[in-house]
């Protein structure tokens, strides 16, 4: 499994991001209970958000960020960044390494 941080750059003004929170949250909701989301927030100050994710590959990541509704209405650009998770909080220990659990 992989890690990312997906950045995400607003390219609409807020008002025009704020049609559309509900929905994203609510699709972002899809990829907790998958168990492709472990995080997810906006940056302060608000000029996109931050998502912290675990696919297969970056491919199957960059497809769940596509059906997004901010990517499907072009409200944000999104940045993926891989990581090897080697520290972390013993209780995230499933998340970032289940094989070891």
């Amino acid at each position: 499994m992989k890690h990312f941080i997906i950045s995400l750059h607003y390219l609409k003004p807020i008002e025009e991001i704020d049609q559309y929170l509900v929905e994203h949250r609510a699709y972002l909701d899809k990829g907790y209970d998958g168990g492709i989301l472990m995080a997810s927030g906006p940056k302060n100050p608000r000029e996109g958000g931050i998502l912290l994710g675990r696919a297969e590959t970056l491919e199957s990541m960059r497809d769940f960020c596509l059906n997004d509704p901010f990517s499907i209405h072009s409200c944000a650009r999104y940045e993926f960044t891989e990581f090897i998770p080697v520290k972390f909080q013993e209780e995230f220990k499933g998340w970032f390494h289940p094989d070891l659990c």
